[in-house]
């Protein structure tokens, strides 16, 4: 078997020239230059975003999975604001609640030390209350069909139901508030391979730090 995509010499340096040109990046949430890789549930954004946190020195995550309920999947734009955004924008460490999904509530937290990047990842990151946050938008290029039997096949026949319930929520949710015509990185979701033209290419609408509402 071949060296995956992701490994490869020319796939890291390829990391490390976009961890680079993400720490020179203006601040756009106070100190932090917030960077957001959003994309299909099952596209490959929490594996990206942990490559890309390694080759930025071991970049904060804040993961949104963490942050969404059964109840509300996309609800969490106040929490995410309150308990991460504000923060970070004032200088300060953050730390937020974790959703569990087996007891379906919040039962623990997350510290999100400050740092000069730090990564949100989750489908929706992108989405229009958090672009004015936002010193990028990366997004993993891999169709909504695709990206489900990927999770479908991580997740077996005990999820089938969550799958069918979530994949009408993000149709709806990307429908209404799409996040891909904003990336200025893409991602190949199968490879890994950041597209060729998007390192070093900017977002197509300015992105500063801003409070943004629900």
């Amino acid at each position: 078997m071949g060296t995956p995509a992701a490994e490869t010499p020319a796939a890291r340096d390829a990391l490390a020239a976009l961890a680079a040109e993400l720490r020179a990046l203006p601040p756009s949430c106070g100190p932090v230059r917030l960077v957001a890789v959003d994309g299909h549930a099952g596209s490959g954004k929490t594996t990206f975003a942990g490559r890309l946190s390694a080759a930025l020195g071991g970049a904060p995550v804040v993961h949104l999975d963490d942050l969404a309920t059964h109840a509300e999947p996309f609800g969490w734009t106040g929490r995410l604001r309150t308990q991460v955004l504000e923060p970070l924008a004032a200088g300060r460490d953050a730390a937020h609640r974790v959703y569990d999904w087996t007891l379906r509530r919040f039962a623990g937290t997350a510290e999100v030390p400050l740092a000069p990047v730090v990564l949100v990842e989750g489908v929706g990151a992108g989405r229009r209350a958090v672009r004015p946050w936002l010193s990028r938008l990366v997004w993993m290029e891999l169709d909504a069909a695709s990206a489900r039997r990927r999770g479908e096949e991580r997740d077996g026949p005990r999820l089938a139901e969550f799958w069918a319930g979530w994949a009408a929520a993000e149709s709806a949710h990307f429908a209404a508030d799409p996040s891909r015509p904003y990336a200025g990185t893409v991602v190949d979701g199968v490879t890994g391979r950041i597209a060729p033209g998007t390192v070093g290419e900017p977002s197509t609408t300015p992105l500063t730090c801003g409070i943004a509402g629900k």
